[in-house]
């Protein structure tokens, strides 16, 4: 198709706030927003699209949100409009989030602004048209646990495809066709059919790590990765070159996309340790922790260190570990100390995911729910499991009232479990 070209910027997976037990880490991953925001503005984007989890919970802290909120300001300002999803985590079922916030201040557009759907019923597929550029976008929210997979397959996208323009549909789902290696055997996802077809641009996010595809009729299917990262992993893959920490910016050209990834992250600030500790007693262990950590310490350098193995002896943390990670300062650098591959002696070897096991403890609730709860049954009732996990899950926030929490946490389950009270019909639920 032809039409008039144009550049426009695409992230996903910000996740600011996320960190919150690293302040030095948290504030690496905040500058690395801001600096993908900064990028938007001086490429002369003219939209910025944001497939989900902008932030990390649908409540981070204001000091959070309040950088971002500026930086986003200064784009629309500058003439740059921005269109947003939800996501997993900023995301929340029957309450105001951060992202409603920011909407309703005029900050950005909502490309998906219904992101909660009865299951299975149809509906028609929402869309913007960007006036300065023509282009048509439209977009799925993202839910937890995969419980957005429902509205891919029941969506009539028939009067989007209809309408003349460069096509963009934004999501924050798994493709399966395009899983990468680490994540094929964890993740379950969606067929790339079930996208809308028809578009020039999908506009991907939800997966840490960078991929390319193409959309169910063709189209340019693009998954920028996260921004910074959320966990060691993550840093590991963006260490070795496998994904990108920052954005996609996308050149249109006679309706044909290409796109660049430019990393936002401080590469060069970020170390990865990887200490072996196997068959070390906890002083052994402690002092090659000790000795890792001292040959790359450094100002302004952040230390993420991995240990692996099987103690002789000891405990989870063992012989202060945990002290070497403190004493953070700009001089010094700060370190994150990772022992989820740490074992116990003795300890007997977990070949499943926690994502496993937490799906087998649900199943068996799930077949075990009594008649009066039939709608626990079943995979749609492991699917409203899974929700009412989340929902029961999330933290208060800062200045929050203990009993303003207990009754959004209430209602909320409520809502999942889809039963009527008189609260629930007060606040229609």
């Amino acid at each position: 198709m032809g039409g008039r070209s144009f550049v426009f910027g695409h992230l996903a997976d910000a996740h600011v706030g996320a960190w919150p037990r690293e302040p030095e880490v948290r504030a690496a991953l905040r500058a690395s927003v801001l600096r993908a925001l900064e990028v938007v503005e001086e490429r002369g984007c003219e939209f910025l699209l944001v497939s989900g989890d902008l932030f990390h919970t649908p409540v981070p802290e204001p000091g959070e949100v309040a950088p971002v909120a500026a930086g986003l300001r200064r784009l629309v300002d500058a003439g740059c409009r921005v269109y947003v999803i939800y996501g997993s985590h900023d995301y929340i079922a029957h309450r105001t989030s951060w992202l409603d916030v920011l909407a309703e201040s005029g900050l950005f557009l909502r490309a998906a602004p219904e992101p909660v759907r009865a299951e299975g019923d149809r509906w028609t597929l929402r869309y913007r048209v960007d006036g300065p550029t023509g282009a048509v976008i439209a977009g799925i929210s993202g839910r937890a646990h995969g419980l957005d997979a429902a509205y891919f397959r029941s969506v009539d996208s028939e009067q989007f495809r209809a309408t003349p323009g460069f096509h963009i549909f934004q999501f924050h789902a798994a493709i399966r066709e395009y899983l990468p290696a680490p994540f094929r055997d964890k993740i379950e996802g969606i067929s790339r059919e079930e996208l809308p077809g028809g578009c020039e641009y999908y506009a991907g996010g939800h997966i840490h790590y960078t991929y390319e595809g193409t959309g169910p009729e063709g189209g340019l299917l693009v998954n920028p990765g996260a921004v910074f990262g959320t966990s060691v992993t993550d840093l590991e893959h963006a260490a070795r070159a496998e994904t990108h920490q920052g954005l996609a910016i996308v050149t249109v050209e006679e309706g044909r996309p290409s796109v660049e990834y430019v990393d936002t992250a401080p590469k060069d600030a970020l170390a990865i340790l990887d200490v072996d500790v196997d068959h070390c007693t906890p002083a052994e262990a402690r002092a090659r922790l000790e000795e890792a950590v001292n040959a790359r310490r450094g100002a302004g350098i952040l230390l993420f260190s991995r240990l692996h193995g099987t103690l002789a002896e000891g405990e989870p943390v063992p012989g202060g570990l945990a002290a070497v990670t403190r004493g953070a300062s700009p001089e010094r650098g700060a370190v994150h100390l990772d022992l989820s591959d740490l074992a116990l002696p003795g300890a007997q070897a977990e070949d499943r995911t926690e994502a496993e096991l937490e799906t087998e403890v649900l199943r068996r609730l799930s077949e075990g729910a009594p008649e009066e709860l039939a709608e626990l049954r079943g995979e749609a009732g492991l699917l409203r499991l899974r929700s009412l996990l989340r929902e029961l899950g999330w933290p208060r926030s800062e200045g929050e009232a203990a009993t303003d929490y207990r009754e959004a946490r209430t209602s909320s389950g409520r809502a999942v479990l889809r039963t009527t009270s008189p609260t629930a019909a007060a606040e229609g639920g």
